[in-house]
């Protein structure tokens, strides 16, 4: 897997908290697009849109499992009925790897970098959690042309 390191800036963002089973996920993603387009602070079109597991899906009991639907902003959001909040993803090194293909299938890029490249780099992992930046989405290409960029952050 093709590998870089990068500088990451501190980026502010909208973001929705998902709580529970991982399989529904897409709840929270309904929510969030329609915030997106009935607020337009944050139009999918022209902002980035990012998402970031706090725990793996497959060790993790579907209680606790927490997932947050991100997408930039330049403003404080707003209280709104969708549950949306202001949140920041830190700035800082990350290593980032790209991921074509299905969502349900970047757990093998996303293994990579924490059991083979992190130990073998040299790096140390920095106290936040992978997070992942979604390139293009499935209603505009076919699923296995899916472009996601998983961020390793590092110190």
């Amino acid at each position: 897997m093709d590998v870089k390191v990068i500088e990451f800036p501190e980026t502010k963002v909208a973001v929705i908290e998902h709580l529970g089973a991982p399989d529904r996920i897409m709840e929270a993603a309904l929510k969030f697009i329609a915030w997106r387009k009935e607020s337009k602070l944050s139009p999918i079109k022209s902002n980035r849109t990012y998402g970031i597991p706090y725990s793996d899906p497959k060790t993790t009991d579907p209680k606790g499992f927490r997932f947050d639907i991100c997408g930039t902003v330049n403003v404080d959001v707003p209280d709104n009925p969708y549950g949306i909040k202001t949140g920041m993803i830190p700035g800082g090194r990350c290593a980032v790897v790209r991921h074509q293909g299905p969502h349900d299938a970047m757990d093998e890029s996303i293994y990579y970098l924490y059991r083979e490249w992190l130990p073998n780099s040299g790096e140390k992992w920095r106290d936040f959690p992978c997070f992942f930046e979604y390139l293009n989405y499935v209603h505009d290409v076919e699923e296995h042309d899916l472009l996601t960029d998983i961020y390793l952050p590092i110190k």
